[in-house]
């Protein structure tokens, strides 16, 4: 199977599995918000939101790992992915000793001095620390199979993992509302207990599935691959652990000057953040590997235009959702919420406009990390993150409104990493600047202006908030943007392609009747 083929498939797996995933997670999300109340829910995306900000960070030290194993399979080297994987797992063992140590140790000063939290909710907060915690070093433990599932381009599993999780979560939720007990601590406990089924099941996968995950590190070890993926591991688990740190320290920060009502709106923000990233991120997960593969093939000319098509389609993915999303946003949340926690709408559309900004760029760091020298990278990069956390802290201190926490994120750390990975591409991988402008930003940036002004002037038309015009105006935007997505951004190569796989799709939706 072809490098095109087998994106578009792999493509396809995770696109099923969000299409089940993102509604279940939405419905779930409305009962767990109607299940708990407010604060607990506020109390709830604040100290669980370690799981969130775990969720990039397995992410990032899996696309790490990943990129070693992808590498030697592009070199077709099977002894070496085994010394990878093993050198992995040991790497990772460490590092969960170490985040669970912070972990433990930062619980005094967070709930005895810092957290606001209603003091009859106190225990229950730290029921759902403490599980948490738990979670979190078996995620951690979980990335070296992680990394070995994306590396072999394994996105079935994925698929059909992901389902599953996402109805065990809504069969959490279900018993959430309908038991006495504290709802607070049953739902922490649930989600740690699911989140660590799922990753004892890719263990047990891996090891029967791949003959090269084999654990014996003193065989498959050599000195030289420890000091490259140790010097690789400390640079990418500084970057992902300041940035894990300054998303996950802002909702201690934003609860210490403001309550758990606003983290109940900042959970809000950022589960349909999460929703509408799934687009892009599900397109990455399968182009991911290719980019590291044709960098460890030799092959530079394939890793840049696989990255620049990432960066283009990674945007338009995850726009054609969340700019509808931006312009309709109170409408879209009475009708899912119906009770719309203050400040959620205003959070729901900085935290959109920001990742929107992000997507541009998403890409180039895959390159970077391909390449593997990622060291001025991450430096910039953990540097943004603690400045973020120290300028939304003093944004507060001085009277600031809460949504500065989404201001100073954009203007110390999106668009400074934006600009860092544009620059490293540039000068060091040889990509072009013209290609960028041309290729990313020309064919995202048009669409995006043109479906805003029409959103603009359909408000002004359409003014009403009544669920029949919110969700027409909503519709009307979603087709305006995929006709301007069809005549500026894509190529005649691209919907070629696209007119292709709609055809084998009818064709065998036809064939199956």
């Amino acid at each position: 199977m072809n490098t095109v083929s087998r994106v578009i498939r792999n493509t396809g797996f995770l696109y099923m599995k969000m299409g089940i995933t993102m509604f279940v997670s939405l419905y779930t999300t409305r009962l767990v918000l109607n299940a708990l109340g407010v604060d607990d829910f506020g109390i709830f995306g604040m100290v669980a939101g370690v799981i969130a900000m775990l969720a990039f960070l397995n992410a990032s030290m899996a696309a790490a790992t990943q990129r070693f194993m992808s590498y030697a399979e592009g070199e077709g080297n099977r002894e070496k992915q085994r010394i990878i994987f093993n050198i992995s797992v040991v790497l990772h063992l460490a590092i969960a000793l170490v985040v669970a140590i912070l972990l433990y140790a930062a619980a005094p000063f967070l709930f005895g001095h810092f957290l606001n939290i209603p003091e009859g909710r106190i225990f229950a907060a730290r029921c759902v620390y403490w599980a948490m915690i738990a979670s979190t070093v078996f995620s951690v433990l979980g990335v070296p199979y992680e990394a070995m599932l994306n590396a072999h381009e394994n996105m079935l599993y994925f698929a059909v993992i992901g389902v599953l999780e996402s109805f065990l979560k809504l069969g959490a939720a279900l018993l959430v509302v309908h038991v006495l007990a504290d709802k607070l601590i049953l739902y922490g406990v649930l989600m740690a207990g699911i989140s660590i089924l799922a990753m004892t099941a890719m263990l047990v996968y891996c090891h029967r599935n791949y003959a090269e995950c084999v654990i014996a590190p003193l065989r498959y070890w050599k000195k030289g691959v420890f000091r490259e993926m140790g010097s690789f591991a400390c640079w990418n688990f500084t970057v992902s652990a300041s940035s894990m740190l300054s998303e996950y320290g802002v909702g201690i920060v934003l609860n210490h000057f403001f309550g758990v009502a606003l983290n109940a709106a900042q959970a809000v923000a950022q589960q349909i953040n999460g929703q509408t990233m799934a687009f892009s991120g599900t397109m990455l997960k399968a182009l991911n590997p290719v980019i590291s593969k044709s960098e460890g093939a030799g092959n530079r000319r394939l890793m840049l235009r696989a990255s620049l098509s990432g960066c283009k389609f990674a945007y338009l993915l995850m726009a054609v959702f969340a700019i509808p999303l931006i312009l309709e946003a109170p409408g879209l949340l009475g009708l899912w919420l119906h009770s719309v926690p203050a400040w959620a709408v205003l959070f729901c559309r900085l935290q959109l406009a920001r990742t929107l900004m992000e997507q541009l760029f998403l890409s180039l760091g895959s390159a970077i990390y391909a390449e593997g020298n990622i060291r001025l990278y991450t430096l910039v990069k953990t540097g943004s993150g603690i400045l973020f956390l120290g300028a939304t802290y003093g944004f507060y201190s001085l009277g600031w409104p809460p949504f500065m926490m989404y201001v100073a994120a954009i203007l110390f750390v999106t668009v400074p990493g934006g600009l860092l990975a544009l620059s490293i591409c540039v000068r060091r991988l040889g990509l072009s600047l013209r290609d960028f402008s041309f290729r990313v930003l020309v064919p995202c940036l048009v669409p995006s202006g043109a479906t805003l002004a029409a959103g603009v002037a359909l408000a002004r038309i359409c003014p009403q908030n009544s669920p029949v015009p919110v969700l027409f105006r909503t519709c009307l935007l979603l087709g305006a943007f995929l006709l301007f997505l069809w005549f500026f951004s894509l190529n005649a190569r691209e919907r070629g392609t696209l007119v292709f796989l709609l055809k084998s799709v009818c064709g065998k939706v036809q064939f199956s009747k």
